[in-house]
């Protein structure tokens, strides 16, 4: 995440026709990939072991007549996009209420089972997994401004990260990976279901080093180290959005607290970032020493770890360490490309951060607007070389501002896909691929059953009423995104937006 003293304040939705941009050539549409046939089902199937139930506690009462409900629900899809795979016709999906979990994945014309045969229906035109977006911050501030993470009230911040929550659910996203907030404070209440959200992957607190993009050089070092310390003495050591770490015991240190924290993922800056005030995205930021000292010990807790990285140096740096995703990868060429390649790591390419700071140039200071212009050619340059190399892509957004309603707030997330397509130059199936099974599985030890549509796998699915593999500009728009479910709870759908969780059952 980059800082700026200024904040994004974007147009309106944009129509789902795409404009012309300055310095990009007209894009021309993919043909619609083929359809599969319903003859083998094993892609469907979840054949890894099942986990072993969950114990719980019944409550006895007296017997008494009862209105027996369904314990499941189906869907009926014109269209079905698996996530990875060839897109089917004409199928089914089966979702158990128990476990919220997908029970069955079959055609219309074969036999349901009967379970089914008497649950709810819903019939929808395209159904696909629930997006991820698996870089955001749920930062809590309108001001893209790294004093503020500092100054502003933690009250403040949670009651615009509740917001934030509830509007990237509405908006498609199932399940993110936050890459520096104050929201692993906050999930205690969503897993409590006191609030409402998608499923959320925190890092804590991002690594970053004295006078390096995590240090607001502005403010007293004492009030910056009480929360973004990491010696103990401190007041609150490590407990804040950012986190200022030296040496590499430090950075071993950095890293176990916000495992202490709850963090699934950890992530370090490699570079300067792009809307700082004082730093350069072309800037280094630690040594080979201490990257290799942070991943190693994320390593030792089984987390992966996502590098911010701009410049070339950084990325190979951060690549040899054993970094699971580079974040960004805006001066990416061949051989960032061939080492990611080599070494298996993901790009995450955070292109919306990109296309709003572009829609708002106006806003930034000179210095920064410069960068941001010569930036966007540059990545989209690297982007573009990452996928025709075959590095894999993941999908995340930067978004960081609790300004409701532009480019730049939760619950536009969709529109990363929309870029993954006409910038990075992925198939619409690709993009939907990058955007939901590729996602999960950049968390590497942590990755949970979410992001494909197969018996056994998490029931977090979306509907639409457009196929966005003829028209991938459908996702710059959230109201098209007409159904959501996270774990089998339907919380939008025509006429419905559920506000607060169901009461989980005593």
């Amino acid at each position: 995440m980059g800082t700026s003293e200024h904040y994004f304040n974007c147009c309106g939705r944009s129509s789902l026709t795409a404009p012309p941009r300055p310095g990009f050539p007209p894009q021309s549409r993919p043909p619609a990939p083929s359809v599969a046939s319903w003859d083998d089902f094993s892609a469907f199937q979840d054949n890894t072991p099942a986990p072993s139930p969950m114990t719980r506690t019944l409550s006895v009462r007296p017997q008494q007549p009862e209105v027996q409900e369904s314990k499941f629900t189906c869907i009926f899809a014109d269209l079905l996009i698996p996530g990875r795979g060839s897109p089917v016709n004409n199928a089914v999906i089966g979702i158990s209420l128990a476990d919220g979990t997908i029970s069955f994945v079959g055609p219309q014309s074969g036999d349901i089972p009967p379970e089914l045969a008497s649950a709810p229906r819903t019939h929808v035109r395209c159904l696909m997994p629930g997006l991820w977006d698996c870089h955001i911050h749920y930062s809590g501030i309108i001001n893209v401004d790294t004093p503020l993470f500092c100054q502003t009230h933690p009250a403040y911040m949670g009651a615009a990260i509740t917001r934030g929550l509830h509007e990237t659910l509405m908006g498609g996203v199932t399940s993110v990976r936050d890459l520096g907030s104050l929201v692993a404070e906050v999930l205690p209440l969503l897993d409590a279901g006191i609030l409402l959200g998608p499923n959320v992957y925190a890092a804590g607190a991002v690594i970053g080093m004295t006078s390096g993009g995590c240090d607001p050089t502005g403010l007293p070092a004492t009030q910056v180290y009480s929360t973004g310390g990491v010696d103990h003495h401190n007041a609150w050591p490590g407990t804040g959005i950012e986190v200022i770490a030296d040496g590499p015991e430090e950075l071993r240190r950095a890293v176990r607290l916000q495992v202490r924290r709850g963090a699934k993922c950890i992530k370090v800056l490699a570079t300067g970032s792009v809307l700082g005030a004082s730093d350069d995205p072309e800037d280094r930021e630690f040594s080979d020493a201490e990257l290799k000292a942070a991943i190693d010990e994320a390593k030792l807790r089984r987390r992966a770890v996502a590098a911010h990285a701009h410049g070339k140096e950084g990325m190979l740096s951060a690549i040899r360490a054993g970094a699971a995703s580079i974040e960004h990868g805006s001066y990416l060429d061949d051989e960032v490309a061939d080492l990611m390649i080599e070494h298996g790591t993901t790009l995450v390419a955070t292109r919306n951060v990109i296309e709003a700071g572009l829609l708002n140039l106006d806003k930034l200071t000179p210095p920064t607007a410069r960068k941001m212009v010569h930036l966007a050619g540059s990545h989209a340059k690297g982007y573009a070389t990452a996928v025709r190399k075959g590095v894999k892509i993941a999908l995340g957004t930067d978004i960081c501002s609790a300004i409701p309603d532009t480019p730049m707030a939760h619950g536009s997330n969709a529109r990363e896909v929309v870029w993954a397509v006409e910038v990075g130059g992925l198939t619409p199936l690709q993009a939907i691929e990058a955007g939901t099974i590729n996602s999960a599985e950049i968390l590497g030890p942590q990755t949970p059953k979410k992001g494909l549509i197969k018996v056994g796998w998490d029931a977090d699915l979306i509907a639409l009423d457009f196929n966005p593999l003829e028209d991938i500009r459908v996702f710059m728009d959230r109201d098209s995104i007409r159904h959501v479910w996270k774990g089998g709870d339907l919380v939008k759908a025509p006429g419905f937006v559920k506000i607060w969780p169901s009461p989980k059952p005593k």
